[in-house]
């Protein structure tokens, strides 16, 4: 076997899970899938995984080796592409971790379109509001709607995001409509974003302001906090992707506009320092920056 052969095996192991389900996928023995690491293993002195009868964890090395090894096949994938004159085509897979809501109703639509063009291009997603260790699971890419400060990570804004502070017509007919950010400490109440920041920020006279209300809901998920806060539950602070139709329609009403037009944030291509990037995924980075554009349509005047 030569080395090619026994990075690809190396690599359908880590990727599979364990040797037998290693084995399945390439229609081979679970011994010799064994016995080709064992060689790899020993023709590098190094110990690549730690297995027992139950799990297996790459060591550090194996770690460093999987990423190069992954780098080095792709850089030979586009060579001999570039070779057989089809350098102009994008194959492969690209594994990808988005958030819920902005991925399926934003992001699933342009990777659509990004395959119309580029049709041997085939992706694996993971829709979830969770944080992901991008290398730890294996991800080539994960968007992400935030203010970044993570140093490990490169992060490409591919679009622009605004927070919006909104509220049905039903519950400010209720509780009032706001008029200043004081206004808000008047009996108000919120439906709040989790691992968000309790204190809402507003700017009054060139003054910041931090407010903080009683939340009456929790959660992970921005398309079910908006249906609460449609429903009259209380004022919500969310993503101008998620509420611009709502707000359109008259099923939310913008509140204290003037004072919070500056909250901005983005949506974000992250990926590790040490991550090779091939072409494909270059070419879907730029795709989706010139797509959504630094002025998106999601975009509330």
């Amino acid at each position: 076997m030569n080395t090619f052969e026994e990075m690809q095996n190396f690599i359908r192991i880590v990727e599979a899970g364990s040797l037998t389900k290693a084995a399945e996928q390439t229609n081979t023995v679970k011994s010799a899938v064994s016995r080709r690491l064992t060689d790899l293993e020993r023709r590098l002195g190094v110990s690549l995984l730690t297995r027992t009868t139950r799990s297996q964890s790459l060591t550090d090395l194996g770690h460093s080796y999987y990423q190069r090894s992954l780098q080095i096949l792709d850089d030979l994938s586009e060579l001999e592409s570039t070779i057989k004159n089809e350098q102009c085509a994008l194959k492969g897979k690209i594994k990808i971790a988005a958030p819920l809501s902005f991925g399926l109703a934003h992001l699933a639509p342009a990777l659509s379109k990004f395959n119309e063009i580029h049709k041997d291009i085939h992706f694996d997603i993971d829709f979830n509001d969770r944080k992901i260790d991008i290398i730890e699971e294996g991800f080539d890419l994960a968007f992400r709607i935030a203010k970044l400060d993570d140093s490990n990570f490169i992060a490409k804004k591919i679009t622009s995001i605004k927070l919006v502070l909104a509220a049905s017509p039903e519950y400010l007919d209720k509780y009032g409509t706001p008029l200043a950010p004081k206004d808000l400490l008047n009996n108000h109440v919120k439906v709040h974003y989790k691992n968000s920041p309790e204190t809402w920020e507003f700017t009054e006279n060139g003054h910041k302001k931090s407010i903080k209300l009683d939340s009456v809901l929790n959660s992970n998920n921005g398309d079910f906090l908006l249906q609460a806060a449609i429903a009259g539950k209380g004022l919500i602070m969310t993503p101008d992707f998620i509420c611009y139709k709502h707000i359109k329609t008259g099923q939310l009403m913008k509140v204290l506009g003037q004072f919070n037009s500056q909250i901005e944030i983005g949506a974000y291509a992250v990926y590790p320092q040490t991550r090779h990037l091939s072409r494909r995924i270059r070419s879907l980075v730029d795709y989706l920056s010139q797509y959504f554009g630094e002025t998106p349509y999601w975009q509330i005047n």
